[in-house]
């Protein structure tokens, strides 16, 4: 199975791909968020990464934002976010804009495999359908409303309610 590691600190991703790898599985390597977020995407068309370790803090664009593209895109693979940021509020950002599980720096390695084989348990699900109740729509993958040709802003709280 292929792995996707989107980490900047260099010696942690080397780290990370040695001891996945000894895991038995194939694993790619980014060190920006530009870059992952083209990973990710060239995976798609190339069989797909089973599960992505995606840190918060990259270069050049977040986690969190290389997530909620790939969702927007209606890419569905495990995403697990890997973060220093430990407060509850950031758990739940890394959450709402679309990743499946989040763990935080320190972290156990046993911990990070055994998360990793529960998302790969899962699999990836499928596309969210857009819902509709008269002209009024909710596209779950877009975080979109739209009522008629309106598209109605939400924040991310109001949309997860």
């Amino acid at each position: 199975m292929r792995l996707l590691v989107v980490e900047d600190e260099v010696r942690l991703a080397a780290a990370l791909k040695r001891g996945l790898q000894a895991e038995g599985f194939t694993v790619d390597v980014a060190h920006d968020g530009v870059s992952g977020l083209h990973k990710a995407r060239e995976g798609a068309h190339d069989g797909g990464y089973a599960a992505i370790v995606l840190d918060i803090m990259l270069p050049g664009l977040s986690g969190y934002r290389v997530c909620e593209r790939l969702r927007a895109e209606g890419n569905w693979v495990p995403v697990l976010m890997l973060s220093a940021k430990d407060g509850e509020y950031d758990e739940a950002d890394g959450l709402d804009v679309g990743a499946d599980d989040y763990l935080t720096k320190p972290f156990s390695y046993v911990v990070l495999v055994a998360r990793l084989r529960a998302l790969l348990r899962r699999g990836a699900p499928p596309r969210p359908a857009v819902l509709a109740a008269g002209d009024l729509s909710l596209d779950p993958a877009k975080h979109q409303v739209v009522r008629g040709e309106t598209e109605i802003e939400l924040t991310p709280r109001e949309f997860s309610l």
